[in-house]
């Protein structure tokens, strides 16, 4: 008896860490959907990227109304996870970190990684 609940014991634990894998797939899926979604209500339109470029008013007042939010955020926080400025914004994380790529892309952020962790930031001589 006793090795049959053994058994039972490790192909529960195979079924867990199955479904655990499908859950992490459906939320990177997910991830990635909401990504589209919102890049589609903006237009979608290729971003170039640029040589490092300062973040002052002028620049904020030209970025479209997604981004300089997004920009904002993480002048006021210092440096951030794509998760902080989301909690900030209140929009998704996949979302902000598009919106963050993108201010990187286009030379107005930096981004560390650290562990699993990327932290975005504005370079101090580079802010207005």
């Amino acid at each position: 008896m006793g090795t049959v609940v053994s058994k039972q014991g490790v192909l529960g634990k195979k079924h867990i860490r199955m479904l655990e894998k499908i859950r992490e797939s459906l939320e990177k899926l997910n991830e990635k959907m909401e990504i589209i979604i919102e890049l589609q209500k903006h237009g979608g339109r290729e971003i170039q990227p640029l040589p490092e470029t300062p973040l002052d008013v002028m620049t904020l007042l030209s970025m479209p109304d997604h981004l300089r939010k997004t920009a904002m955020t993480v002048c006021r926080l210092g440096r951030a996870t794509a998760e902080e400025v989301a909690q900030q914004t209140h929009r998704a994380r996949a979302v902000e970190s598009a919106y963050l790529n993108q201010l990187v892309i286009m030379g107005y952020l930096k981004k560390e990684r650290k562990g699993r962790k990327a932290y975005f930031y504005v370079e101090k001589e580079n802010q207005g």
